[in-house]
C-alpha cells in the first residue's frame, strides 16, 4: 500500500477513456477515497514510436504538500514505460520530475515544436 506524507493511503488509477491517471486519497471524513488530482495525456504515433504526451497535472489545493503529485507522476510514468510508450513531458510538473529522475531518460523525449503544434491541435 502506498501512503502520502500524512500516512493516508493513496491509489493511482489509469483512466484510458479519459486519457489520464487519477490519484485518490482515503479520507476519514467521507465514505471512501476522494479524487485528489490527475495527470492528463494524449497519445500519438510519431517517428516510429508510440508517445504518451503529458500536458497537464494538478492536485487539489486542499491536498497540497502531501507528495501526491510525485506519487501520481511516478506511477503514471512507470505504467507508461511498461506499456511501451515514450514519455513526453510538456506539463511543467512532469518535465521537472523527469529532470530530477535520470532513471527515466531511456524512455523520455523532450517536446519538439512539431509535437507542440500537434498537441495544440489535439486540445483545440
Amino acid at each position: 500500500m502506498t501512503t502520502d506524507k500524512t500516512g493516508a493511503a493513496v491509489t493511482v488509477t489509469h483512466q484510458p477513456t479519459a486519457q489520464r491517471f487519477e490519484i485518490a486519497v482515503d479520507d476519514a471524513t467521507s465514505s471512501g477515497p476522494v479524487t485528489a488530482g490527475f495527470t492528463a495525456y494524449r497519445e500519438r504515433d510519431a517517428d516510429d514510436t508510440r508517445q504518451r504526451v503529458f500536458f497537464h497535472t494538478e492536485v487539489a489545493e486542499e491536498f497540497g504538500g502531501r507528495g501526491l503529485g510525485t506519487i501520481l507522476i511516478r506511477r503514471a510514468l512507470d505504467e507508461t514505460r511498461a506499456d511501451g510508450f515514450v514519455i513526453v513531458g510538456v506539463c511543467p510538473m512532469v518535465a521537472a520530475f523527469l529532470r530530477k529522475h535520470p532513471e527515466y531518460a531511456d524512455a523520455a523525449r523532450r517536446p519538439t515544436p512539431d509535437l507542440l503544434r500537434w498537441l495544440d491541435g489535439e486540445l483545440s
